[in-house]
């Protein structure tokens, strides 16, 4: 019998689409359209279940610098995603003790819990393993189905929560069609459960169409409920402002515009040219920017270019900063190069250069080293923004995840070499921050 270490060895030793299709099954009739994953777990480069294992002291705490190169060389492997994830995107402090982790899970699944159960007591479908895609409220406020709403609808919070729900619900049922897990309702409900929850808490934002792309494979990869929900509100953190929207703005506009500024210092040609046909905003890109490009890449591929992404913008002062926003104490300083390993790549840049513009996370270099692939076409064939919408939309599935987190690190560092070299570094510049203003 093989333990679980073998069979991760014996794993990365086989076909690389065979493997992933064994943890993220393609309906058979969905087969032929979905393309298949760059991403292949290869074994020396991909985090495995035994190095992610030996990444703990005996207490629990973890190396979180040895997992961070070992992610930024070759990806997780599909076997511990879930809780790696967790780690990377904030839920778990690496320097705590497996202990000090266990009770702070205890915690939090008895906090969703509660939560949880106020929505059932409102909606008593949540957590029935059902959902719902009709509307409960009718244009005048008013209750369709009294048997599936328990609740008076005259406080507003609860009114527009009721208003959100079966849209939830249409779109959990759009959302990744083609895998087999949500064939099953269960694993659907899962889904929308955790949405509505976190919609009724949101007070501000509540639920907004995508928000399902970012949720499901987090309901995919990790098995409990409150986990889950624990995990996307802590990758919300990262994206909440990309879905504030509103009748005269959009959320991602602030780093549309701060797209538009790095490519008018990187590639001027290419943004004259941008700006020549009416596209110097830069709303092609909104979608890559909204959903993190889970229209650009398939499912496996997805999820490694998400890791990578958390990996390069690591930051270990992420956990206190989230659990306690107005703590005095944020962690380890970057005095050193010990302490600056335990940050991702393109974090670590930023705090070297003392660079801290909010909006100019990895995603919107990532975006720019897009452009600059496609550079040449645009520049030659494209005569409108639809064109730049077409010769963008040929990445589909085209594009190698890790080539294109590295040429992000280059534009990346050309951005910050050619914005000091004039000495005018964006972010402390009052003229460009000016005009970052008047874009948005």
């Amino acid at each position: 019998m093989i333990g679980c270490g073998g069979l991760c060895g014996v794993l990365m030793k086989s076909s690389g689409t065979t493997e992933l299709n064994t943890f993220y099954p393609i309906r058979p009739e969905c087969q032929a359209d979905v393309p298949a994953p760059r991403f292949k777990p290869r074994a020396g480069k991909t985090l495995s279940q035994r190095r992610w294992l030996a990444s703990f002291s005996g207490d629990g705490h973890l190396d979180i610098a040895k997992v961070l190169r070992r992610i930024q060389r070759g990806g997780v492997h599909p076997s511990i995603k879930g809780e790696v994830w967790e780690f990377l995107l904030g839920c778990y402090d690496p320097n705590s003790t497996l202990e000090e982790r266990n009770e702070l899970k205890q915690r939090r699944r008895g906090q969703y819990d509660m939560w949880k159960a106020e929505c059932q007591r409102m909606v008593p479908v949540i957590g029935s393993g059902k959902f719902i895609t009709t509307p409960l409220i009718d244009d005048d406020g008013q209750i369709i189905d009294p048997s599936l709403v328990t609740v008076q609808t005259s406080d507003k919070k609860v009114l527009q929560w009721l208003q959100l729900l079966h849209q939830i619900g249409l779109d959990v049922v759009r959302t990744d069609r083609a895998l087999v897990f949500y064939e099953s309702e269960a694993n659907q409900a899962k889904l929308w459960d955790v949405l509505s929850v976190y919609a009724w808490l949101d007070n501000d934002i509540g639920y907004v169409q995508g928000m399902n792309d970012i949720c499901s494979p987090i309901i995919i990869l990790i098995e409990n409920e409150a986990d889950c929900y624990w995990c996307f509100d802590r990758a919300m953190r990262r994206m909440r402002e990309n879905f504030r929207c509103s009748a005269s703005s959009m959320g991602v506009q602030s780093q549309l515009a701060t797209l538009s500024q790095i490519i008018k210092t990187v590639d001027p040609k290419l943004h004259h040219h941008l700006e020549d046909l009416d596209g110097g905003e830069y709303l092609f890109a909104f979608r890559m920017l909204m959903v993190l490009f889970r229209r650009e890449f398939s499912f496996a591929d997805t999820l490694y270019l998400w890791e990578l992404m958390w990996g390069m913008e690591y930051n270990p002062n992420i956990f206190i900063n989230y659990e306690d926003p107005d703590s005095k104490t944020k962690g380890p300083s970057p005095a050193n190069d010990k302490v600056l390993k335990q940050y991702g790549k393109f974090e670590r840049k930023n705090v070297k250069t003392g660079h801290k513009e909010e909006h100019s996370a990895l995603a919107v270099f990532l975006v720019a080293s897009v452009l600059e692939i496609k550079n040449r076409r645009i520049l030659n064939e494209a005569k409108g923004v639809d064109d730049v919408v077409k010769i963008l939309g040929d990445i589909t599935s085209n594009l190698d995840a890790k080539k294109a987190c590295n040429e992000a690190l280059k534009i990346q560092k050309k951005y910050l070499s050619k914005a000091s070299s004039i000495l005018c570094l964006p972010w402390l510049c009052l003229e460009k921050s000016a005009l970052m203003h008047n874009v948005i």
